[in-house]
């Protein structure tokens, strides 16, 4: 049973964020600060990935664990109320991001995917991002 009435649970919800959420503006920072310019959701592309360089051809989405289903801990919870709902959004997220990642790499795109629980590390956090940008496209 959900300790929450419906109308808090409403407003909860309608509180999350799908844009400049903070583990996004993390992976922001980290790129700004290697010197690197970008796009934000660009809604031509498949998926509208987080961050976007053109010049490079390069994508970089910011995943929540929980919305589209890592295999953390945070990622693996199903809410206990109204569990169908839940699992059935999460499958067809990820079948979304399948979709979009196919058609981005057949675009020609590199394709970074950076779960939130990953922000966490900031040290293998900028590692990470530093050999994905560094890399020559293709790679």
């Amino acid at each position: 049973m959900d300790r929450l009435t419906q109308d808090q649970r409403s407003y909860n919800m309608s509180r999350i964020r799908s844009k400049d959420t903070g583990p996004e503006l993390a992976v922001r920072r980290l790129v700004h600060r290697m010197g690197l310019r970008y796009r934000l959701h660009d809604n031509k592309l498949p998926g509208r990935p987080d961050l976007v360089l053109k010049r490079h051809r390069k994508v970089i989405f910011v995943h929540g664990c929980f919305w589209h289903g890592h295999s953390c801990k945070n990622g693996r919870g199903i809410p206990e109320t109204n569990r169908e709902y839940w699992l059935a959004k999460k499958a067809y997220n990820q079948r979304r991001d399948k979709s979009s990642l196919r058609k981005l790499r057949a675009g020609g795109w590199d394709i970074c995917v950076i779960w939130e629980c990953q922000t966490r590390n900031a040290g293998a956090l900028a590692a990470r991002l530093e050999a994905f940008l560094q890399s020559p496209q293709g790679k």
